[in-house]
Order: structure tokens, then C-alpha cells, then sequence
């Protein structure tokens, strides 16, 4: 059965980027350019980004020149990027360009995902509409030994405790681990 996931990084403070939309204070802690394997979902199948993202990574590792550099992450799978705008694919990217609701996509991303699971990379917001309708299954988040003084939240919502549990609790590295499973959302809304 397919599982929708969020994984993400996040500062001590709970942000998952900086106020520039940059990722680069993830990278300068140890272990955090290079993240152990057992820290990613292994099972996923398909990959969501919200815009943001997606435009920071192709920056980052300046994909469109370097389309050969888009595996690394990604792989062959194939990656949803929800957005109101054109943006560019790097060659050979199997990128899928959403508009509208997460409601309107989840049928396309569950049948591209199979038997497998779906990674919402980020942002939080988009994690978020994820969960508003409850197709949030997991919330795993890896909090790096940072402080930072703004930036993008974890996850610009408001879920009460009752919905969500606590799978696990480790340490990886400088890094540490919270895996909560997540609840439907209360039928009242």
C-alpha cells in the first residue's frame, strides 16, 4: 500500500530553510551533505516538491547545465513538482508539473508511485496541504544542530497531538531522529 512521507531536515528551531530559501547551513553540519542512507525513505517510488524546492536544488547543483547530476538525488524516479509557473526540466528528468489542488493530483502520484511509496520532499507548506486532507501518512524529520533566525517553517500548520505518534526517537550522527506516524485529520475539519 502506498505511503505518503515526509522526510526533511530541520533546524534546532524548526526551520527547513533559511530566510533565503537556502539549504546551505543543512550542508555545513557534519554528516549533512552526505546524509546516511537509513536516513532516507528507501521504499519511495515517486517524489513531491513544491516549487521552491525544486527550483533550489536545479541552483544548487546547477542541474540544467549538469543534467547528468539529477540521478544522484532523484534517480529514476519520477518527481512531481506542484507550481503556477513554467519552470525549466533538466534533460533526461522525469518532471511533472502540477497546478491546483494536492486533492486533484493524489490519483496520478499514487499510480506513478505503484506498490511504492511517495516522498513529500518538501516544502513544509506543501506537506501540509498533504495533510489537510489526510494523505500524510509519516512525519520523519532529522533536526540538525542549527539555530537559525528565520527562514521557511517545518510545517506551517496546526496538528494537535491527538494525531499524531511517536514511531521512533534516535540519534544519527549530529542529527536527531523523530519518526511520528500521522492521524486522519478530525472529520469536523
Amino acid at each position: 500500500m502506498t505511503r505518503f512521507l515526509f522526510d526533511t531536515a530541520t533546524s534546532l528551531n524548526g526551520w527547513i530553510a533559511d530566510e533565503h530559501n537556502s539549504l546551505g547551513w543543512l550542508f555545513a553540519v557534519e554528516g549533512g551533505d552526505s546524509p546516511d542512507e537509513s536516513l532516507l525513505p528507501a521504499n519511495a517510488g515517486v517524489l513531491v516538491e513544491g516549487s521552491t524546492t525544486y527550483e533550489w536544488l536545479l541552483a544548487e547543483s546547477d542541474l540544467l547545465a549538469h543534467p547528468e547530476k539529477w540521478a544522484e538525488f532523484h534517480g529514476e524516479r519520477p518527481v512531481y513538482v506542484f507550481t503556477t509557473r513554467d519552470l525549466p526540466v533538466p534533460a533526461g528528468a522525469d518532471v511533472r508539473f502540477v497546478r491546483g489542488p494536492v486533492a486533484e493530483a493524489l490519483p496520478a502520484i499514487r499510480a506513478a508511485a505503484g506498490d511504492r511509496d511517495v516522498w513529500v520532499v518538501g516544502g513544509g507548506d506543501l506537506a501540509g496541504q498533504f495533510a489537510d486532507i489526510g494523505a500524510l501518512d509519516e512525519i520523519a524529520v532529522s533536526i540538525a544542530p542549527v539555530l537559525l533566525a528565520g527562514g521557511a517553517p517545518l510545517l506551517p500548520r496546526r496538528i494537535e497531538s491527538d494525531r499524531l505518534r511517536l514511531v521512533s526517537a534516535r540519534a544519527a550522527g549530529q542529527f536527531a531522529r523523530l519518526v511520528y506516524a500521522v492521524g486522519a485529520p478530525p472529520a469536523d475539519g
